[in-house]
């Protein structure tokens, strides 16, 4: 066909070329048309020649010339030619083109039925019961939507007119596949999830007998299900089963029902003992189906109580822990034995009661006890008799006493009284830091520096009343202060604040420190009480480091109550709030969210509703009240606190409605030199004024000298730090001048983040403060060996200064939760920590390291995310 084509090409050019005078002669026209009737039907032959074409081509063919010819190995070129090709050029082309989607679609559809014939499920058994179950396949997911999309295509295309049929059963097939896919997936979740529940826990099973029966015919139609699906393990044959999908919903429906009874359950358990709202499900689930047992679920007492972490239980002849409790532990370890034996026999949420009104019977009695003995001896001896709470609270209620004994005496007539009982008060504290520097069990220490904390505040509430002359006692300098007293009738603790007053919670608070109170904490307080006496909630605001959370918290431990903190987010939904609140609201308890305005307005407008309608129940006295359609009982010492920093990114304004509800109370930046100085006289420093002085100098200095970097930080989280590593230099080195060890600390602690440039300046800041002293560096000789055997290890050269980075690397760890490693690239940040990390395995000490690239993640893949849908935590 190709030479016939050049043949008449080359006729053609002859024919062009011939006398224009021909032209006009019919032989000519004749001719002419005959070669360019010839080439047209040659080039129609060539397009004919294409291998997409196909038996029903040929007739569509034969149907537009309307010349009938068998087509098969015979078939000559002239019977093409008798088609009269020249007459059909578009027709032709036509069919050809269509010809080759058809055969693009054929290949298409090839290639699906190829994929689909070997595509297999993979399947896992089940952890307790072995049932294969699907094992969720990514690859199989992905390749099913792109097929799909693949045949919405082709469906679109206009040459689908031949495989339509073939086309719908397929794509009937993937999607029948993956609806039943995902659906399976689902009621396999629910299934595993109620399982362990229904089938696992005899207690559940016992409390919710119809509901176990309900499980356990869906379990048999599931298993049945899981069995007959292994047996076919082609994806698209076991999804396309007859019934397949009418089933799985069946089974879903009757799964949600299951699943709805249990929430009922939980809730139900929830309000029997309310502190279950602040846990997730899936540990209440835990505590509820180990109920009958208390030594299971000690471990989740943490999460209930303030500080009850676990609990002593009476033994019997065989030594194993019988249901009774003697007495609870704290997370530092305190033991408090219980005023009597605690009965933890039964549903669980009514011996966590009992073990609640044990706990406040408890405090409540050795605070009575501690009261009446406090005068029977000396201080520093009457201090170890009891709990560190109780110790604490008795020498608040005795300041009270003994302050009021003071302006009484004014009042008669003596005027040097409160003189009097401000030396008593210094010889007290002396006796005290003296006690500090000698050796002291952990929770002896603990319990004195809070002790020294509060009795310093209450020195300096003194002094300042002798400098002002104050003499009665209903002065406002006296009035604003926290003032705790015994009521002997009521064998109750008050604390009053200006015209304020609070019962006393009793909750057990174990061996924890106090809050420094500088004049701002007494202000934020006086704020936070009066919201509360006004049936308000108090909203704390200001920038980062002011206290505005540990300050909530402090109060809250000042009168004995349960304070939960929330980090809020933009995750909080008004559902999940809802929660929070109606737990508040029946323990009592206060509740305190941090970061309020990262919550979307959305949310904050039907929370103003919620938090109004608790409000107005305790203003009305009520017992129980209406919130959310539900009724629920009212504890009126339910507080709601809220803290704010303005103007951060990520930020909403409250709406008005909420505005409304919260008395605000503005924190700025807290006097450091003072909580310096009382943090360094808890910290047994006996001239903790001089040196607070310096501290604060070098701080400002620092922040006003050297350069502005993104890590530098000088605020109070930085200053507390370096405290703690001054106490410590100073037990272990008792001997030392106390400005060399604050020194070495300041030093020691701020080098390692210090940029090159800077250095020079703040060595001469630290000599100007100390002037002639320089206390060589506190060094750990073996350990920079295995340090430097490590560096080596990894084959790098062990210089000096590689190593002191890897030695600073683990100072900072031992004080720090978490180290960021800054620098440009190729500075060896990496190495240092990998360094590290040898030298701990050559230590035999076991290091964990986990490489995360953070940009790779989501933040709810980092942080954990609340399923919206389940309101079940997943975490990060």
């Amino acid at each position: 066909v190709e030479n016939m084509d050049l043949e008449c090409k080359k006729f053609a050019r002859e024919i062009r070329n011939l006398d224009k005078e021909m032209r006009a002669w019919d032989a000519f026209t004749g001719l002419d048309s005959k070669v360019k009737n010839m080439l047209t039907a040659l080039k129609a032959v060539a397009e004919l020649q294409n291998p997409a074409i196909r038996e029903r081509h040929w007739n569509q063919l034969m149907q537009m010339t309307g010349v009938r010819f068998e087509m098969d190995s015979d078939t000559m070129l002239a019977d093409l030619l008798k088609l009269n090709l020249h007459n059909f050029e578009d027709e032709v082309r036509g069919i050809v083109d269509k010809a080759v989607r058809e055969m693009s679609m054929e290949k298409i559809l090839k290639e699906l039925k190829m994929t689909w014939s070997t595509m297999e499920f993979q399947y896992e058994p089940h952890p307790r019961t072995n049932i294969p179950l699907l094992k969720s396949d990514e690859e199989l997911i992905e390749i099913l939507e792109d097929n799909q999309v693949q045949l919405q295509n082709l469906m679109a295309s206009k040459y689908i007119a031949y495989f339509l049929e073939e086309v719908s059963a397929w794509q009937r097939r993937l999607s029948t596949a993956d609806s039943v896919i995902s659906l399976w997936f689902e009621v396999q979740c629910t299934w595993s999830h109620l399982e362990s529940i229904f089938i696992g826990s005899e207690d559940i099973r016992a409390q919710l007998p119809e509901d176990s029966k309900l499980f356990e015919g869906i379990d048999v139609d599931f298993k049945e299900l899981a069995y007959e699906a292994q047996k076919t393990p082609n994806v698209v044959e076991a999804t396309n089963k007859a019934g397949l999908s009418q089933q799985l919903e069946d089974i879903q429906s009757r799964l949600s029902l299951c699943e709805k009874a249990l929430a009922e359950y939980l809730d139900m358990k929830r309000l029997a003992f309310p502190r279950f709202y602040f846990i997730s499900s899936a540990d209440l689930l835990d505590i509820v189906s180990n109920g009958t047992n208390p030594q299971l679920v000690q471990r989740h007492l943490s999460k209930l109580f303030d500080n009850l972490a676990k609990m002593k239980f009476q033994l019997d002849s065989e030594q194993k822990p019988t249901k009774v409790g003697l007495g609870m532990y704290s997370r530092e370890e305190e033991y408090v034995s219980f005023s009597k034996p605690c009965d933890c026999s039964g549903q669980v949420e009514v011996w966590l009661n009992h073990v609640l009104d044990s706990m406040r019977t408890t405090v409540r009695d050795e605070m009575t006890e501690a009261v009446m003995a406090y005068e029977e001896k000396p201080r520093e001896q009457w201090l170890f008799d009891y709990p560190a709470q109780v110790a604490l609270s008795c020498t608040q209620i005795w300041w009270t006493t003994e302050v009021g004994i003071a302006f009484a005496r004014v009042e008669e007539g003596y005027e040097n009284a409160m003189k009097e009982y401000h030396k008593k008060q210094v010889t007290q504290l002396n006796t005290l830091v003296t006690m500090l520097i000698g050796q002291l069990s952990k929770g002896d220490r603990q319990k004195i520096m809070t002790i020294c904390t509060i009795d310093v505040h209450a020195r300096d509430v003194v002094a300042k009343m002798i400098a002002q002359k104050v003499d009665n006692a209903q002065a406002f300098i006296w009035l604003s202060q926290l003032r705790h007293r015994w009521s002997d009738e009521e064998r109750h603790c008050f604390a009053n604040i200006c015209d304020a007053q609070f019962l006393y919670s009793y909750e057990y608070l174990g061996n924890t420190p106090r809050l420094v109170i500088t004049p701002l904490t007494d202000r934020c307080y006086i704020t936070l009480t009066q919201s509360l006496h006004l049936t308000m909630s108090g909203a704390p605001a200001g920038p980062a480091g002011t206290g505005k959370t540990e300050t909530t918290k402090d109060l809250g431990r000042a009168l004995g109550i349960m304070v939960y903190v929330f980090n809020c987010s933009e995750q909080m939904d008004y559902k999940s709030c809802g929660n929070i609140y109606k737990g508040l609201s029946q323990t009592g308890a206060w509740g305190c969210f941090d970061e309020f305005n990262r919550i979307s307005v959305e949310v904050l407008s039907v929370v103003a509703v919620q938090v109004k309608s608790v409000q107005d129940a305790i203003r009305e006295k009520k017992k129980s009240f209406n919130f959310l359609g539900e009724e629920i009982n009212l504890v009126p010492s339910v507080g709601i606190f809220i803290t704010m920093n303005p103007g951060y990114a990520g930020r909403t304004e409250l709406p008005e409605n909420l505005k409304a509800l919260f008395r605000p109370c503005a924190m700025v930046v807290p006097d450091f030199e003072l909580i310096c100085e009382i943090m360094l006289v808890a910290e047994g420093f006996i001239e903790a004024r001089a040196l607070a002085k310096k501290f604060i100098t070098l701080y400002q200095l620092c922040k006003e000298l050297l350069s502005k970097q993104d890590h530098y930080d000088w605020g109070l989280r930085a200053i507390k730090s370096v405290l703690v590593v001054a106490g410590s230099l100073k037990r272990d080195d008792p001997e030392r001048p106390e400005d060399q060890v604050l020194m070495r600390s300041l030093r020691d602690f701020n080098i390692p983040k210090i940029v090159t440039d800077d250095v020079p300046v703040f060595m001469g800041l630290i000599g100007d403060l100390f002037p002639a002293l320089d206390v060589p560096r506190k060094r750990d000789l073996d350990f920079e060996s295995f340090v430097r055997q490590a560096v080596l290890d990894l084959q790098l050269q062990a210089e000096d200064n590689f190593v002191l980075k890897v030695v600073q690397l683990e100072e900072l760890l031992t004080v720090r939760h978490s180290v960021f490693v800054v620098g440009n690239a190729g500075t060896g940040k990496s190495q240092v920590m990998r360094s590290l990390n040898k030298t701990y395995q050559i230590m035999k000490r076991r290091p964990v390291w986990t490489d995360l690239n953070p940009k790779a993640v989501t933040n709810d893949e980092l942080f954990g995310i609340i399923n919206p849908a389940t309101r079940e935590w997943k975490d990060g």
